[in-house]
């Protein structure tokens, strides 16, 4: 039997501020191969022979991105958008992380069992914690796609972008657009989680924690898999989020299968993976050190908890020993009364 099916030692809070720092400090370190992925997911490949635009510069691979980002826009242009980005991740997983361990254990309260989920479980639990949190945080991620494919003359700050996407299109609703798309990735986090619990319960049966080699390990496997599985759907919502493509004419894109149709049109089947490279090592670092990271930091929250709770119980047999004293004395005090 498995530790981690056992009731939560953290409350839901702590579940969260665990796995949004591991969450920030994971994109923060691999911020730019974010930048190059959504640049990649949103050029449209060109035909043979078709004239270079200068404005609309085109990419070939990571490494051609990364370059011609640097001598266009600066080193700092690779971090375009990072405090929105950042912001987004940690509001993102602060939700995802504190609604999924609210479900899981209404699951083993209302199951009265605390026999592990079974895989379909954990990926029903992690996609209503995954849906809840989408509700909550995609107008920060509709925001930070636009910074991210700004060009440096456009580029704004985060809130003149949100205005900028509520003027041009459907009002305060345009903050919310990709939100089918995204709530059909949130299949992404419920594979990765689901996926890592089960690793976990594969490898390393019933250990109480993971060393952070073994944390990092299982959560980049779980993201890898999860991003392959998903990535036709994440070049969607990023399409969906970015502005219209030139062959739109500005028109916007009404929904993810739209923009896969459009994708598959003008670029082939295979375009639906395209950034994949970027992606994949994007998510496995950063799935694996916010694993590490989050198992760090729930073993510190657990330690703190016990420090806390093992300081209120000294602070109350103190007060209890204090009033116990007090009330020998006062009935010492007391005048024995005679007939």
């Amino acid at each position: 039997m498995g530790v981690q099916s056992k009731p939560a030692p953290l409350p839901p809070w702590g579940y969260a501020v665990a796995g949004s720092t591991g969450a920030v400090l994971a994109n923060a370190l691999v911020y730019p191969l974010d930048i190059v992925k959504t640049r990649l997911q949103v050029q449209i490949k060109r035909k043979p022979g078709e004239a270079s635009d200068h404005s609309d510069p085109h990419y070939t691979s990571t490494w051609d991105a990364i370059t011609k980002i640097v001598a266009a826009e600066g080193t700092q242009g690779l971090y375009a958008g990072m405090s929105g980005a950042l912001l987004g991740v940690a509001s993102t997983n602060f939700a995802y992380f504190y609604w999924y361990s609210i479900v899981r254990e209404l699951y083993f309260k209302s199951a009265k069992t605390t026999a592990p989920p079974s895989t379909a479980v954990e990926l029903v639990l992690g996609a209503i914690a995954g849906a809840v949190a989408q509700l909550c945080t995609i107008p920060v991620a509709v925001v930070t796609t636009r910074q991210q494919t700004q060009s440096k003359a456009d580029r704004k700050g985060l809130l003149d972008t949100a205005r900028e996407v509520i003027h041009s299109e459907d009002g305060v609703f345009g903050l919310w657009r990709g939100l089918k798309a995204s709530l059909v990735l949130v299949v992404n986090p419920a594979i990765t989680y689901g996926a890592y619990e089960r690793l976990k319960g594969v490898f390393f049966p019933g250990k109480t924690r993971l060393t952070a080699g073994e944390a990092f390990l299982l959560g980049a496997m779980s993201k890898a898999l999860a991003t392959i599985a998903t990535q036709p759907l994440i070049v969607a919502k990023v399409g969906l989020q970015s502005k219209p493509p030139p062959q739109r004419q500005g028109k916007p894109f009404k929904g993810f299968i739209e923009v896969m149709q459009f994708i598959v049109k003008h670029e082939g089947l295979m375009s639906l993976f395209k950034g994949i490279g970027p992606q994949i090592v994007k998510g496995f670092m950063v799935q694996g050190l916010l694993m590490m990271t989050k198992e760090r930091m729930e073993f510190l929250f657990v330690l703190l908890f016990r420090y806390v709770r093992k300081i209120r119980s000294e602070q109350l047999a103190k007060a209890a020993e204090l009033a116990a004293a007090a009330a020998a004395k006062a009935k010492v005090a007391v005048p024995i009364v005679t007939k």
